[in-house]
């Protein structure tokens, strides 16, 4: 009677929450059904995790920090204040921003940081997007602690196209240092080498007994036997790829990057950083207590990581709450083929419209570099493999984040802060997975620029990312702003047009790809959103490192295809 009375009062606020959101008169496209405010306050807060304090950067000094929740449509308005001495933006991931470039948040990409003391307001419709979405901090390493959920219901009335569950849950995968994380990117950039593991996984902020002092510091969710649950499962995590799973109980896949899919079951999943997954969960097993288990996946070759795994727990009601749980079998850290089973599975729901004619054929190469050492102290500052200094890339050139907002030089037409000839190709070809130049750092080395590629207004996009040998092949999770794209094909080895399988049925739509280990995905959208979008690698450290890049889409024609003027309280560099 409690659970169902607790049940009633959630979805009773739930209602109150929707019918008392002001409405708006629409008149002009997209300015959205319904209007959500929040309010974010970026703030530091003192916690205690494995017996260790540390001062962390938080949203309204809630660890992982508050959920945005909107409908199909809505517009969402957030005044972000910063009250840390931390510069700070807010990017809203996977949130396609249309017509709304100024509030997507990567710093120095479309805005300039939020500087301590400083506020500016995001303003954003989520046309024709429901489900599950992350938001995050998008300057230096902040993420590691400032991110939360988005969670965008479909409008009234819509029903989900799976029987609804008995209740939803939020799963948000972390990692956790004991460190200040904006010094740990510093002194891994100034090293030269790779950073430090994280001290701790987490999950929904809380590491589970694996850790130390750690015992009661557990993430649990109170189960009815027979009864069906939503998870909304979310990667936030800075620099690792996760494997989850939960002891004895299958998981239905059922969306994915806030896309409904084919159902499909799987015992465990993989998410990239970035990643979302909708997962139905029945309680079907003996009453008991059952470990929901996060862990690593590795692909690259000679890296350390975080191999602890971080427990929560799925809890029957009618379990003693002492009794023992029943472990979790986690994949090895290195199983490819897991990975290869999660992904053949996606599908999209229903069958889509996928661009037939291609307008700009694109080729992009993204891997690891390693630069040579020109430091008069070599053992402190070129710590990368052979004494040289670590980078990464895209077509081999490192990409160098501007001293001021990129969107804001485009759009004031700003002259000499980048330059608009990112290459749409490789400059040079080889045996891009087995052939790579592996002369470390005699041939390793990239080419360094604030680059960028300029797309027309409705151009049909076909891309190829294609992950390269130099230094390490690895699983690189790509993320585009501004858009999702389907994922039309994916394998191993080197990208061959004759041979390729392509799905032009029912492909998933996503805004990030994990590019496989020693393999290449292509990806297809119509580039019909003006702007400054990046486009980067989710593994932190590989964006520090520079493998990233931005299109400038073009202004069609019309209001509704023309970037507005950015709003009047831009934070300023």
């Amino acid at each position: 009677m409690a659970k169902w009375l607790s049940s009633f009062l959630l979805l009773s606020t739930i209602l109150f929450f929707y019918i008392s959101t002001l409405h708006v008169i629409a008149k002009q496209w997209p300015v959205g059904r319904s209007t959500r405010f929040y309010t974010f306050k970026v703030q530091t807060m003192r916690i205690t995790k494995m017996c260790k304090s540390k001062d962390i950067v938080t949203i309204n000094k809630i660890f992982p920090g508050p959920v945005i929740y909107a409908q199909e449509d809505d517009k969402v308005i957030v005044k972000v204040t910063n009250e840390t001495p931390y510069n700070t933006t807010i990017h809203w991931h996977g949130v396609r921003q249309r017509l709304s470039c100024w509030s997507d948040g990567p710093s120095y990409i479309t805005q300039c940081p939020i500087q301590a003391g400083q506020s500016f307001t995001y303003k954003f419709t989520l046309v024709q997007q429901k489900g599950t979405l992350l938001w995050h901090a998008h300057v230096s390493w902040l993420r590691a602690t400032v991110y939360g959920a988005i969670v965008v219901y479909p409008r009234s009335g819509v029903p989900y196209p799976f029987k609804y569950p008995y209740e939803e849950h939020i799963i948000v995968l972390g990692e956790y240092w004991h460190k200040d994380v904006v010094q740990i990117e510093k002194d891994t950039l100034a090293s030269g080498g790779s950073p430090p593991i994280a001290d701790a996984f987490t999950i929904n902020g809380h590491p589970g007994p694996n850790y130390n002092c750690s015992a009661n510091d557990v993430y649990k969710i109170d189960v009815v036997p027979g009864k069906t649950y939503l998870l909304r499962v979310i990667n936030a995590a800075l620099n690792m790829e996760i494997f989850f799973t939960i002891a004895n109980h299958k998981l239905t896949i059922v969306e994915a990057d806030a896309e409904y899919t084919k159902p499909f079951s799987v015992d465990r999943l993989m998410l990239s950083p970035g990643q979302t997954i909708n997962v139905l969960v029945t309680a079907n097993q003996p009453i008991g207590k059952y470990s929901m288990a996060m862990g690593p996946y590795m692909s690259a070759k000679n890296v350390s990581f975080q191999n602890i795994s971080a427990i929560a727990y799925f809890q029957y009601i009618g379990s003693t709450t002492n009794s023992l749980a029943l472990e979790a079998q986690l994949p090895s850290f290195n199983d490819n083929i897991a990975v290869k089973t999660i992904m053949d599975g996606l599908r999209s729901l229903n069958p889509v419209r996928v661009p037939s004619e291609i307008d700009s054929n694109l080729f992009f190469t993204i891997g690891l570099n390693v630069e040579p050492c020109h430091s008069a102290n070599p053992n402190k500052s070129c710590q990368g493999p052979n004494g040289g200094v670590f980078a990464a890339s895209m077509n081999n050139i490192s990409f160098i984040k501007p001293q001021v907002s990129l969107l804001q030089a485009y759009y004031n037409e700003i002259y000499g802060h980048y330059t608009a000839d990112f290459p749409g190709v490789p400059l040079k070809v080889y045996d891009f997975v087995n052939g790579a130049p592996n002369k470390i750092p005699n041939n390793t080395q990239s080419l360094n620029g604030t680059r960028t590629m300029v797309l027309e207004y409705g151009s049909r996009v076909q891309l190829i990312l294609q992950d390269t040998g130099t230094v390490s092949t690895e699983n690189h999770p790509i993320h585009l702003h501004g858009y999702s794209f389907y994922v039309v094909g994916y394998g191993t080895g080197n990208y061959n047009p004759s041979k390729a399988k392509l799905n032009l049925v029912d492909p998933p739509y996503m805004n990030t790809i994990g590019v496989p280990v020693g393999g290449w995905a292509a990806i297809r959208f119509t580039a019909d959103n003006p702007g400054v979008w990046f486009m980067h690698c989710h593994l932190e450290i590989h964006m520090s490192w520079g493998l990233s890049m931005a299109f400038i889409v073009k202004n069609g024609k019309g209001e509704m295809e023309t970037l507005p003027h950015p709003p009047a309280n831009m934070p300023k560099c």
